[in-house]
């Protein structure tokens, strides 16, 4: 049964400082209850401190630290100076690769046209072709025996043995003299 009447003892009203609040008989009436009433009855002061509007405006505006401006200032333009770098290295090799792929596809197409002009020449140029074009242009004609030289050697085969010499730097450098003037 205790706790039935839980909130009873929560009386709200009593904090409240309007007028129209508690005014029970629950509690007896103390002497400061009374003083207080007189002081909410009274108009409060006004304490709000005028200022000039010149001086609120300078009290609104941020003060800027000239170092730490000149900082950010260097520290966005070095950031900014870098990605331009990174971002015309990086056009600079898309044009330099793009240049590699257009030389590579030339040279294929060189390679081709070669390939196929060597094909053509070996198919125009049959041995029966070139003896052809010699005997009937040029007027050429097939050696005969007559025309053959045949070259006998006297001396027959021989061998020669050559001794190394113990040679230094100088005897070589005279011996390419005597060269250059024989």
């Amino acid at each position: 049964m205790a706790y039935e009447n839980r909130n009873a003892a929560y009386d709200l009203s009593l904090f409240d400082d309007s007028q129209s609040g508690y005014t029970g008989s629950a509690l007896p009436k103390r002497k400061g209850d009374e003083v207080h009433k007189k002081q909410l009855k009274r108009k409060p002061k006004n304490n709000v401190v005028s200022i000039p509007e010149q001086e609120l405006l300078k009290n609104r505006k941020r003060k800027h630290n000239p170092f730490k401006l000149a900082v950010g200032f260097f520290g966005g333009a070095a950031v900014t100076a870098v990605i331009g770098i990174i971002i015309v290295g990086q056009v600079r090799l898309t044009e330099l690769n793009q240049e590699i792929i257009t030389a590579q596809e030339t040279l294929e197409d060189a390679q081709s046209i070669y390939t196929q002009n060597q094909m053509k020449l070996e198919s125009n140029l049959t041995n029966a072709e070139i003896e052809q074009y010699a005997e009937e242009v040029l007027g050429m004609t097939k050696a005969t025996n007559a025309q053959k030289e045949f070259v006998a050697l006297s001396g027959g085969d021989k061998a020669e043995v050559s001794s190394q010499k113990n040679e230094n730097i100088f005897t070589q450098f005279i011996d390419s003299v005597k060269n250059l003037w024989s």
